[in-house]
């Protein structure tokens, strides 16, 4: 039997391990030479959650190579980002690890400021070159459209670029005339591959989106340089809220071809008062942080034909009264608005009237009543009070004369409450006690309380 000769078998397991330390020398050069996480598990393979933060940092390097204006729009990430008890948890761990980029999820989200970026297919190529699957979901530049033109040009709306089975999802900004940024919603052609990647699991597409301008920062999250919203928390709440309703043009122009707009001096001067009005209204309610949606003959005006109706001399917003604040009364003359009349009070039937130059703003104030909302009114010479009853409904951004407003999402719903199935055929003349196809009589205010409850200035 042959004896083993002790020399030789130390110099293969000399060579064998000679051999492991280089494989593990070329990953981690290869992988981990540079500030970030190590990429490396114990057992010295790739693990997901490797592969999604080498995906990432490939994606930002490009993205820095080709100056792309983005920012992390990752909800899971921003999520991480914004509990300073993880960031606390991180101080404590020893080794570098992929603490906020690696969330999990088979996608990381980022949001692109479009106006801040001419279109450079050669970034395109290079991810290509650099292994990336690529996807570009186009749709109408909602920015072109009007009552005259009812098409817009194609433009990107999103980038969703693949490798390793994880997705990088790039939203495009687009700067809208009320100063605000616009998303578009992700729409996918007949012939688009529906594998491609988990469509219903993307942060953004479902919907067409509006949010305010952020303030960014760049940091520092898992070794990688990214720009983050500088109000993580903030911006959260907007994207939470952030559904978009386009104004219906095709349906607008249809009806004014019908009925044509007043094109008088007189028209066209409410039209700008209206305008102003708004803007001032949009301002001291956000300063209160108090949100206020179009009701009302406003919200006919902006659903039926895109604009407000001129014959109705007035505004009309609504709040719901969870929101009302003590000092809103003050905010609006303070605002240079003087106070026409109060009804009702916080309990029952609030409802405030104020007046800018010669245009009347009626602010609404909405209860909640297991399935339905409603708000009061009240005539003062009787004291007899009504009910304005809608179905439930939820809040969306709209934009109305070049500013950014809430409507109610289920618009239609809304509008028929109010009007009737034929709202669709203007009426001049209007009784706001007999003619809404919602009222319902409350009840009387008992004399002993009109002087609180029926204020007229």
């Amino acid at each position: 039997m042959l004896r083993v000769n002790r020399t030789v078998v130390l110099l293969l397991l000399i060579a064998c391990s000679s051999v492991f330390l280089l494989f593990q020398l070329y990953y981690y050069r290869k992988y981990v030479n540079k500030p970030g996480p190590h990429i490396l598990s114990q057992t010295g393979h790739l693990t997901t959650t490797d592969v999604q933060w080498l995906t990432v940092k490939k994606f930002l390097a490009l993205a820095q190579r080709y100056r792309l204006p983005l920012f992390l729009a990752d909800t899971a990430a921003l999520k991480l980002l914004s509990q300073d008890a993880l960031r606390q948890r991180d101080r404590l761990v020893r080794e570098p690890h992929c603490s906020f980029l690696c969330t999990g999820r088979p996608i990381t989200s980022f949001a692109l400021h479009a106006n801040l970026w001419k279109y450079d297919p050669g970034f395109l190529l290079a991810a290509e070159q650099k292994g990336f699957q690529l996807l570009t979901l186009t749709g109408k530049d909602p920015r072109l459209a009007s009552l005259d033109t009812l098409s817009g040009e194609e433009i990107p709306l999103h980038f969703l670029l693949r490798l390793h089975d994880y997705i990088i999802q790039v939203v495009f900004l687009y700067e809208r005339s009320g100063n605000y940024m616009w998303f578009g919603a992700l729409r996918l052609r007949a012939d688009t591959d529906r594998s491609f990647a988990p469509f219903r699991q993307l942060d953004y597409g479902r919907h067409a989106g509006a949010l305010d301008r952020q303030e960014l920062v760049l940091t520092v999250l898992d070794g990688l340089d990214v720009r983050v919203p500088q109000n993580v928390s903030r911006f959260l709440y907007e994207l939470r809220h952030a559904r978009f309703l386009e104004c219906r043009y095709h349906d607008a122009r249809n009806f004014l071809q019908l009925y044509p707009e007043d094109s008088s001096p007189q028209s066209l001067d409410f039209r700008r008062k209206v305008k102003t009005l708004l803007h001032r209204v949009a301002q001291i309610l956000t300063k209160l942080d108090i949100p206020f949606w179009l009701s009302s003959g406003t919200c006919l005006g902006w659903f039926r034909q895109c604009s407000v109706i001129s014959y109705s001399r007035d505004v009309d917003i609504g709040i719901f009264i969870v929101d009302f604040r003590s000092d809103i009364i003050a905010a609006f003359r303070d605002a240079g608005l003087s106070l026409k009349h109060k009804f009702g009070k916080v309990e029952d039937s609030l409802e405030l009237s104020f007046l800018s130059e010669d245009v009347k703003l009626d602010i609404f104030f909405f209860y909640e009543d297991g399935d339905i909302v409603w708000n009061g009114g009240t005539q003062a010479k009787s004291g007899r009070k009504f009910k304005y009853v809608f179905p439930r409904f939820s809040l969306c951004w709209a934009e109305l004369l070049e500013l950014k407003v809430r409507v109610p999402c289920e618009t239609l719903d809304y509008v028929t409450a109010n009007y009737g199935a034929t709202w669709n055929i203007p009426v001049r003349s209007w009784d706001w006690k007999s003619s809404p196809s919602n009222v319902r009589e409350n009840g009387v205010w008992p004399p002993s309380e009109w002087a609180e409850l029926i204020q007229v200035y």
